[in-house]
């Protein structure tokens, strides 16, 4: 019994490792975003240096392999703990993915994608925070920060439960932290906007 939930974790560390940026970006474009602006595989970066094509792929392949990881676990245990451990372990993979010894993205459309097969209205929830602030401001990093900032009282709200709480702080944190560096620009003024190369 414990080999199948089990197994699940390592099918969603690979999903989640899945570097779906660096494939939109040499098969559309025939850019390596990991060369290129900030280095990063992630929708932004993506976006800037291939594209909006390849862009909107890797927001929707992003987020959708988070989902997919939390729908496979649901169907396979019914257990929402499992759905909950699956997530974590999608965002974990696409930040630190065994396809690109360990180096990848920032994990925020992937977690989106995980908070809306969790629970439709919190994930858009998120989602709405993340698109509000992108549109005030025009800095993706900082979007990302406010939305999974107030995340976790989102998730007490929506789910008053401790497992819920810890699932959600472990995502914030994890997000805060790949964040450091642009927390650091951020501060110094120096962190682009939105459309800026």
């Amino acid at each position: 019994m414990v080999l199948a939930p089990v197994s699940i974790l390592v099918v969603a560390y690979l999903l989640g490792a899945i570097p779906v940026g660096v494939l939109a970006g040499r098969v559309c474009a025939g850019v390596d975003p990991r060369e290129a602006g900030s280095r990063n595989i992630g929708f932004t970066n993506v976006l800037r240096v291939a594209g909006k094509v390849p862009g909107a792929i890797t927001l929707l392949g992003d987020a959708g392999k988070g989902a997919l990881a939390v729908v496979m676990a649901r169907t396979i245990t019914g257990s929402g703990e499992w759905d909950l451990a699956a997530g974590a372990v999608a965002i974990f993979g696409h930040m630190y993915p065994v396809f690109l010894r360990f180096h990848g993205g920032k994990g925020v459309a992937t977690a989106l994608g995980v908070l809306v097969a969790i629970d439709v209205t919190l994930g858009c929830s998120v989602i709405f925070i993340w698109l509000a602030s992108a549109a005030v401001w025009r800095i993706s990093s900082l979007a990302a920060l406010i939305a999974f900032g107030i995340f976790p009282a989102l998730a007490l709200l929506f789910h008053p439960q401790i497992t819920m709480l810890v699932f959600a702080l472990g995502v914030s944190g994890l997000i805060c932290y790949r964040h450091l560096d642009n927390i650091h620009r951020l501060l110094a003024g120096t962190e682009p906007k939105l459309g800026m190369r």
